[in-house]
């Protein structure tokens, strides 16, 4: 039998739906197709052993997984969960109606349990622009989706969960998170705050006055001066960020996967320390 239901990979900060074709059928072997990379392939190992350890049985027939379009790369362990559900779908060991409404995204340990994945923020807002009911995605990444309004955001632990959650045997609430309130409670909080600074004035005046005319600032000078202390908190001082530029900023780190657990929205402007080998010069370069 052949089933289709819906990835999405990530390209850049923006993502573009992947259809997950799975065939079972007479046969022997297992076929991953549509340029998957290595991660992709060692999937066949982890589907397998999830299926098994949630009770079910993997398919000892000719079983191929087409993702389309074919002639685009895929990346990473995320297709785990939609081919593991095809295969379930396909040899008639679960019966739903509701494999083309979902984006279905996460990747599989060996027990079943769903792991974090990357990119959850730019897939959800694709699942909307496609006109998807809804997406299917690891609960870990579930508020950091939700941010995206109208469209129901399914946070699950295990591929048992979203079995039942298919067949209609369990309700699993979507994750809703009110984007403005959660902005407007945090936009001004912060660890860190330029008024830490003890002494320092020239160096203090002079980022007040790039801050305030929007210059890019380099510190320069021996280890202990102070310039990442001064660096860490010379975002506290700048203007801070409209709803759409946290969006934005959010994008990127959810595709690099530096969102922190459950989080939602990156309120502050973003500060990245380099390694002190990064060059021969102890430099600090800030540019926004």
């Amino acid at each position: 039998m052949l089933v289709k239901l819906f990835g999405s990979a990530v390209y850049g900060v923006d993502a573009a739906t992947v259809t997950v074709e799975v065939s079972v059928e007479t046969g022997q072997n297992f076929f991953m197709v549509g340029l998957p990379d290595n991660a992709i392939k060692e999937s066949w190992h982890r589907m397998e052993t999830a299926i098994k350890h949630n009770g079910f049985e993997m398919p000892r027939r000719k079983i191929v997984i087409n993702l389309s379009p074919a002639d685009v790369r895929k990346e990473g362990t995320a297709y785990d969960l939609p081919g593991a559900i095809g295969i379930l779908a396909a040899s008639h060991q679960i019966e739903t109606t509701l494999l083309d409404k979902y984006v279905i995204m996460g990747e599989l340990s060996l027990d079943g349990t769903i792991l974090p994945i990357k990119g959850a923020l730019p897939i959800a807002i694709q699942a909307r622009k496609e006109k998807f009911q809804g997406f299917i995605l690891p609960k870990q990444n579930a508020r950091e989706a939700a941010i995206v309004n109208n469209i129901e955001v399914i946070g699950v632990e295990t591929l048992r969960d979203v079995i039942e959650f298919l067949e209609g045997r369990e309700k699993i609430e979507p994750t809703v998170v009110d984007t403005r309130a959660e902005f407007d409670n945090n936009i001004l909080k912060s660890e860190l705050d330029f008024s830490d600074v003890k002494g320092q004035e020239n160096i203090k005046r002079a980022l007040e006055i790039a801050a305030a005319g929007g210059h890019n600032v380099i510190l320069i000078g021996p280890p202990g001066a102070g310039k990442t202390m001064l660096a860490k908190r010379f975002p506290t001082i700048l203007p801070p960020l409209s709803l759409n530029e946290a969006l934005e900023t959010t994008k990127i780190h959810s595709v690099a996967g530096k969102l922190g657990k459950d989080c939602a929205l990156i309120y502050q402007r973003p500060f990245r320390s380099p390694h002190h080998t990064v060059s021969d010069d102890n430099v600090k370069l800030f540019q926004y």
